[in-house]
């Protein structure tokens, strides 16, 4: 395992710390700047500064320069991810074409695609969201029910997701869909690319117990979808799926541990200036929480060393959503330790909580999006140490 960069992505690192220090606002830095914002507002002012972010060579750290990257190594992309937690940047709004579906595109999609989608994504022109849970379909994705109906040149569909992200600012969701009549399970199921803007779809906001409509539902109602827009073969939407979220889970988690460390740091202080910090148990958890901290830095460097040597990490991967989503998880909950019977309060002793509440709400559902960790453990248990099933 190697815990260093070279210099060619050090001096990356100064080079971006520069351009960040240059290009966001004191203001940004605190919540209630965005608060007063609204959702709409705070949603354009972070899609126009992604896109400058972009036009500055800042945006696809790794994806070759053909596709407007960058053409930067894996650690240059680590650095990327620890430096803008620290700048305290505005979060991505365009985190699944990104993330997602960019780089399968890349990997498997026509000419076409490639020159329709990647470029835009990247520049913000175009948000993606992304079609896989259903009501009845959801750690189970193999479950769905969406359809799409041949009709010469189109596919018609029609069903509904949920709890997808950006629903309401969407401009094309990947969703799958089966397009194959009366297949079960794996089988059947095409990655299509679908217009939201069109008659036939409508994408309603779901509001979180944080009072934020991050989420939302998005119901098909005989919405055509041209053949040409399936990303993959047709019919082979599972091994595209299975594709895609492999970028997610291969991925380094130095951002994360960047921003759980702080988030960290943040929660010890709050212990300190409510003297909660005397008490053993509360010292305990602290201590605890920190070990399994530096566990995920150390297997963010592992998963990062292995990229940069070319190997595929497959199901592997697991491992890594498993061990960033059940530590954010365990960090939030000494958190709440930390307060006591003061956790359920906006404010104590001066402090703000607010802010800290929406953190803590959001940790609980980590450990269900993106696979669930009783999914993940199986996967690891199963694909990863040869257990029986």
């Amino acid at each position: 395992m190697d815990l260093t960069y070279t210099a060619a992505e050090e001096e990356f690192r100064d080079e971006l710390r520069a351009w960040l220090r240059a290009n966001i606002p004191e203001e940004w830095g605190r919540p209630e700047f965005w608060e007063s914002l609204g959702d709409e507002e705070s949603f354009r002012v972070r899609r126009d500064w992604e896109r400058d972010k972009a036009e500055a060579g800042f945006a696809g750290i790794a994806w070759p320069t053909e596709y407007g990257g960058r053409g930067g190594t894996p650690g240059m992309k680590a650095i990327y991810d620890e430096e803008m937690v620290r700048a305290n940047a505005p979060r991505t709004v365009n985190a699944l074409g990104l993330t997602f579906l960019a780089p399968t595109v890349m990997a498997i999609g026509t000419d076409a695609q490639k020159k329709e989608i990647i470029g835009p994504l990247l520049r913000n022109e175009v948000i993606w969201c992304q079609g896989f849970s259903e009501p009845g379909a959801g750690s189970d994705l193999a479950a769905i029910s969406t359809r799409g109906v041949r009709d010469g040149d189109d596919f018609v569909v029609s069903g509904q997701k949920v709890w997808t992200t950006n629903a309401v600012h969407g401009d094309k969701i990947f969703a799958m869909v089966r397009t194959e009549p009366g297949s079960q399970r794996h089988r059947g199921i095409s990655m299509l690319l679908i217009d939201m803007h069109q008659p036939g779809v409508d994408a309603r906001p779901l509001k979180q117990m944080s009072g934020a409509s991050e989420f939302g539902e998005v119901f098909f109602d005989d919405a055509h979808v041209p053949v040409t827009e399936c990303l993959g073969e047709i019919g082979e939407g599972w091994r595209t799926a299975m594709l895609l979220l492999s970028f997610e889970r291969g991925a380094s988690g130095i951002g994360q541990y960047t921003e759980f460390r702080r988030q960290y740091d943040e929660i010890a202080a709050v212990a300190k200036r409510l003297g909660r910090h005397r008490d053993p148990v509360v010292r305990g958890k602290l201590a605890r929480v920190l070990t399994e901290l530096e566990c995920l830095r150390l297997h963010a460097m592992h998963v990062l060393t292995e990229v940069e040597q070319g190997r595929d990490l497959g199901f592997e991967a697991s491992m890594t959503k498993l061990q960033w989503s059940e530590t954010f998880q365990d960090l939030w909950e000494v958190f709440d330790d930390v307060l006591g019977e003061d956790a359920t309060l906006d404010a104590v002793d001066g402090l703000d909580l607010r802010p800290w509440h929406a953190q803590s709400m959001w940790s609980r559902s980590v450990t269900i999006w993106g696979g669930s960790s009783q999914v993940q453990r199986n996967v690891t248990a199963e694909r990863v140490l040869g257990l029986p099933r």
